[in-house]
């Protein structure tokens, strides 16, 4: 990894809000605590709405992406920003800080990760930020890809919301997680509600999957243009 220098990201940001101003943003990989730093202050700066923050920790290599202090980072400059953050479970595992490994512990991870945030600062008019825990298909009492919303903005008894996945056996999953927020942001650019916009997220990447795009070596790509085909 190779890091940005932080104010080339940030002059990045505003040359992109003061022309084209987009609807939606979602934030990937962010390898040091320097570069979320400044791209919240751009974020907020611009009165970004719409914003998906997927903290991407660990590669699917397994390699590390970030290095230390950047978590801390992220929960006090970025999350309080953000519509909706997406972590998969070994990313959830880190913000709840212990083991997610059944249903009920993503519901309570999801819970917990939210109330966690502190919006008194920042954030979108000080609407509270929710949280999508993936990776359902990995806990010991799920068979399919299940994914669970906690959401505080919504009414008490809608807060929580499961969305069940079909899992498709393809060893060639690179970039799924970063796939699901990036569709997830253009869902949210489209006007559509939050529940709304995961849900054609998350049929957007089961076709992608069964589509069985294979290319290259090791964990290939999935095909993001299987729609057309």
């Amino acid at each position: 990894v190779a890091d940005t220098d932080p104010a080339f990201v940030e002059a990045q940001i505003d040359a992109v809000f003061e022309d084209i101003r987009p609807q939606a943003v979602k934030v990937g990989m962010v390898s040091s605590a320097a570069i979320v730093e400044a791209i919240a202050r751009a974020l907020t700066r611009h009165q970004a709405e719409n914003i998906v923050v997927d903290p991407v920790m660990v590669a699917t290599s397994g390699s590390a992406l970030i290095e230390d202090g950047t978590v801390t980072a992220l929960r006090t400059h970025l999350f309080p920003l953000a519509r909706v953050i997406t972590p998969n479970l070994a990313e959830a595992e880190v913000l709840f800080q212990a083991p997610i490994t059944t249903k009920a512990l993503m519901e309570e991870a999801a819970r917990e990760i939210a109330r966690s945030i502190d919006i008194s600062d920042e954030g979108d008019g000080g609407k509270a930020c929710a949280v999508l825990v993936k990776g359902g298909h990995a806990v010991a009492d799920s068979t399919g890809a299940d994914d669970v919303l906690y959401d505080p903005q919504a009414a008490r008894a809608a807060a929580l919301r499961w969305f069940e996945g079909e899992r498709i056996d393809n060893p060639n999953t690179h970039g799924t997680g970063c796939t699901l927020s990036s569709a997830i942001a253009c869902g949210l650019a489209l006007g559509k509600p939050l529940v709304e916009a995961i849900a054609d997220a998350k049929a957007y990447i089961t076709g992608a999957l069964r589509a069985q795009l294979a290319l290259g070596k090791g964990s290939g790509p999935i095909d993001h243009m299987w729609s057309y085909r």
